[in-house]
């Protein structure tokens, strides 16, 4: 069974959290170096645009291109969540099927991270706490809605993207705390994998966070 026959049916919630988390380590130790070199790609194309936006801001409209790459290694990590095998040749099929979706959920991710920022520190600065922490609460709810998202989104590629998102958002709410828990979580490895390296994407931590959100958000007889 396909994963997009198989999210068609009703069929139990992913993993817990904890049980998440583990799985996501134990996939990515199997597959570690296949992970390391498409993590390693990522950052090739998106870490000299995003320093190069420093001196150039419109250089940074560039890193949209980071959505069609993030949706290939979002593919390869449902790939190994269903399967537990992966060939790198997953990360072009991936890329090749899922680059318009990838392009508008990162220009979405983007677009809602960058409102956010400026949200927070333009209310924060003016010490307008209340609309500042309430835009801190919404950054929060997009990340939690991502970490779904994405994973529902490459793992039923034909169906419609309206429904992939009710989809998600049918799955935040039934599991809130769940999904907040698993959120903060991989906020917290991400971080962690940022202050040990200079370039955090060779620390494997997105790769791990799509692990971990593929078998949160699939069925688990998807990921079994």
């Amino acid at each position: 069974m396909t994963t997009a026959h198989a999210l068609e049916v009703v069929r139990p919630a992913g993993l817990p959290p904890g049980l998440a988390l583990r799985a996501a380590l134990r996939d990515l130790y199997a597959h570690s170096w296949r992970f390391f070199l498409l993590d390693a790609a990522l950052s090739v194309c998106l870490v000299p645009l995003a320093v190069a936006g420093f001196w150039a801001p419109p250089a940074w409209l560039l890193l949209l291109v980071g959505g069609p790459l993030a949706a290939a290694l979002a593919h390869c990590a449902v790939v190994t969540a269903t399967t537990g095998e992966l060939r790198l040749g997953e990360a072009l099929t991936g890329l090749r099927r899922h680059w318009r979706r990838g392009l508008f959920l990162g220009a979405v991710f983007a677009g809602g991270t960058g409102l956010g920022g400026y949200a927070v520190a333009f209310y924060g600065g003016r010490g307008v706490l209340v609309l500042a922490v309430l835009a801190v609460y919404l950054l929060l709810a997009l990340l939690v809605v991502q970490l779904v998202l994405w994973p529902l989104a490459v793992g039923g590629p034909d169906r419609p993207l309206r429904r992939v998102l009710e989809d998600a958002l049918r799955t935040v709410l039934a599991r809130p705390l769940q999904a907040l828990a698993l959120t903060l979580a991989l906020v917290l490895v991400n971080l962690l994998g940022l202050a040990l390296a200079v370039v955090p994407f060779l620390t494997l931590t997105i790769a791990y966070s799509f692990l971990a959100a593929a078998h949160f958000a699939l069925p688990v007889e998807a990921t079994d």
